[in-house]
């Protein structure tokens, strides 16, 4: 099994000023993509068929992307998970105006939290998980790292045998990475910008939490 992890907003806590203008966001989106080894190839092919229809030459962003094609990814999105119903994939927004302030010095420590909460219902009778992170993705600033966090959580909290391998990538090399930052942006702006078209489509078939709403 492959996991793969990407987030849409930031970790700021500025929130005196909107968003874009001088403010952080107050939102805070994880997608995950939960592919046995066998299909990555289903949904790194969204991705690589759009690269070919509009002549993107670089990575190309969600957030950068018309409505249009998202809308187009939402329903490729949909037809792939259809077929393929063991690919999995998972979201968790978090309101960060609600985050409590003795948490928000650490923002990695809520990130990690996050990514517990997600990650425990997917480990169950599950051996392996190559776990691919984007390398830009937040990284805890004391203690162990994400993926030490997660493994001890796998064995003593959530009582899997699941082994963690860490293999964190870049997204501009990695089609499934950018597969998944599509989803977080996705889900984000409807929280962030309150938009419903995509969001409608795409929220059919992933699994939601919200935190601290």
């Amino acid at each position: 099994m492959q996991v793969y992890l990407d987030e849409s907003g930031d970790t700021g806590w500025q929130f005196s000023f909107p968003y874009r203008r001088g403010g952080s966001s107050r939102f805070l989106s994880l997608a995950f993509l939960f592919v046995p080894k066998i299909h990555r190839k289903a949904t790194k092919q969204i991705v690589v068929e759009m690269y070919k229809k509009y002549g993107w030459k670089n990575e190309k962003k969600a957030a950068d992307a018309s409505i249009n094609q998202k809308l187009e990814f939402a329903g490729s999105l949909n037809a792939v998970l259809q077929k393929f119903p063991d690919i999995k994939i998972a979201c968790i927004t978090v309101k960060k105006e609600n985050v409590q302030s003795h948490i928000r010095p650490d923002p990695n420590k809520l990130y990690n939290y996050m990514c517990k909460l997600v990650t425990c219902d997917y480990v169950d009778q599950i051996n392996e998980i190559e776990f691919i992170p984007d390398k830009r993705t937040i990284r805890v600033e004391s203690g162990n790292s994400l993926s030490d966090y997660l493994q001890t959580v796998f064995w003593f909290e959530c009582s899997a045998k699941t082994k963690l391998i860490n293999n964190p990538q870049e997204s501009d090399k990695n089609y499934n990475l950018q597969f998944v930052d599509w989803v977080a942006h996705c889900v984000w702006s409807h929280f962030e910008d309150g938009e419903t078209v995509v969001f409608s489509e795409i929220s059919k078939q992933i699994k939601q939490r919200q935190l601290f709403f």
